[in-house]
């Protein structure tokens, strides 16, 4: 795959080119290792382009994450611990969740990468979220999504979102003193 965009939100592009050009240089690599058309093996059944082979993102999140572990990066999982303090009703009964966690697909040296091949909301979460989380209990300091261009997104399946729609809804949404800087990088085939 290559790199057919990029956005820098929160001075996100000079940040991690400043600060981590050895690590923005391993998740290029990562990128250029996965061979797009090794994961154009998905049928799909969708009335509109019914029969039509599509990009697998279980595939290609495989292949992802197959290329940055090799690379040293890991994943970091964090267990959630819900409070009841805030419930208003007396009678509301106590539930315990169990198992709930957040995590994030790969972090090294402070840089924290998410690949998203979903819907726009897991993107804008992501950025606007997630990652923020993660700063705030000392993981990362900066960030990089990994997203399909438009182009890709139309050999996937229907609903997934893109690098053009999320780049207009972070502009549209402006920077927020809590957000970390975060590249975002659109890909292809």
């Amino acid at each position: 795959m290559k790199i057919g965009g990029e956005y820098s939100f929160n001075n996100g592009k000079s940040v991690i080119e400043e600060t981590y050009s050895g690590l923005l240089d391993e998740v290029r690599q990562v990128i250029t290792n996965v061979n797009a058309y090794d994961h154009l093996k998905k049928k799909s059944q969708e009335k509109t382009m019914s029969g039509k082979m599509l990009y697998s993102p279980i595939s290609l999140n495989k292949a992802f994450r197959d290329n940055f572990v090799k690379l040293g990066w890991n994943k970091v999982k964090v267990k959630c611990d819900y409070t009841n303090q805030f419930y208003v009703c007396d009678q509301m009964p106590i539930h315990n969740v169990r198992g709930a966690f957040r995590e994030m697909d790969f972090v090294k040296c402070g840089l924290g990468v998410e690949v998203q091949f979903g819907k726009y909301s897991f993107m804008v979460y992501n950025v606007a979220a997630k990652m923020t989380i993660f700063h705030n209990l000392g993981f990362i300091n900066a960030g990089i999504e990994i997203v399909p261009l438009k182009l890709l997104a139309d050999s996937m399946s229907t609903g997934v979102s893109f690098f053009e729609q999320f780049v207009w809804d972070l502009e549209n949404r402006g920077v927020a003193d809590i957000d970390i800087p975060v590249l975002v990088l659109g890909i292809i085939p």
